[in-house]
């Protein structure tokens, strides 16, 4: 069977979620213990897994500003940290 091809908003949102786990991934590369950069990547990597079945548009594009802002947050910490 052919698999249901998305609409231009369910591609848009596709991006968005993706852009959004690259930036997360070059975020937590950048943290100079090799331990914490460890333990953050493997977190990420399983918390976006987890959530890979969700299908409902708003529940999406919450967790994706949820996301952001906690991305931003870590920067923030990073910038502080001199990192």
């Amino acid at each position: 069977m052919d698999k249901a091809v998305p609409t231009l908003k369910q591609f848009m949102l596709r991006q968005q979620v993706l852009r959004l786990y690259r930036d997360c991934l070059r975020t937590i590369r950048s943290l100079p213990d090799q331990s914490q950069r460890k333990e953050l990547l493997e977190w990420a990597r399983a918390d976006f897994k987890s959530n890979k079945g969700i299908e409902e548009e708003q529940t999406i594009r919450a967790m994706v500003q949820h996301g952001e802002k906690m991305l931003g947050e870590l920067r923030q910490s990073l910038d502080l940290a001199g990192a």
